[in-house]
């Protein structure tokens, strides 16, 4: 399985469609919530939801599916990355509800070498995060770091900390 990709690897203009989507729980939802101290009722209580919103029910806390599509985008994005350098911007487009599946993918805006040090580059990506019905929910740009393949060699190659396996003696 490709673990993020090297400066060399990124394309301007490629897509990449991140594999599974996760549908969302009110689990998921509340547990997000009482990590993060966001205890806003629209999120938290459905009987405040079903009553005083225009929604009907529980919107899940955007924070969340922001969270959740910058996760779905590491082993395509930044699985290698030295640095994430910026969100740029983040706009929740249209509401998530429990039991929504996200789906997300994210596009290669640009990319430019480092111009401190020359075995790195950024790259400047956006997400895109959309429902099961094809509803765009969010949508967020960042600059990443990365690595070149100079960088990956000489820090060990792919795995660097990994342990190798030894053979216990009988």
């Amino acid at each position: 399985m490709q673990f993020g990709r090297t400066y060399e690897e990124f394309e301007v203009g490629a897509v990449y469609k991140h594999w599974p989507g996760k549908t969302v729980t009110e689990y998921d939802d509340h547990l997000f919530c009482l990590l993060t101290m966001n205890h806003h009722p629209l999120h938290m209580d459905s009987n405040y939801a079903e009553q005083t919103t225009d929604f009907g029910r529980n919107v899940v806390v955007g924070n969340y599916i922001y969270s959740l599509l910058l996760g779905m985008s590491v082993p395509d994005v930044s699985g290698k990355a030295i640095a994430n350098l910026e969100i740029e911007s983040l706009r929740h487009v249209a509401p998530t509800f429990h039991g929504d599946t996200i789906y997300g993918e994210t596009t290669v805006l640009d990319k430019w070498p480092s111009k401190s040090k020359n075995d790195r580059g950024i790259v400047h990506v956006e997400t895109k995060g959309y429902k099961q019905d094809g509803t765009l929910v969010c949508v967020f740009r960042r600059k990443v770091m990365v690595p070149t393949e100079t960088y990956i060699k000489e820090r060990g190659g792919e795995q660097p900390g990994r342990p190798e396996l030894r053979e216990q003696e009988k």
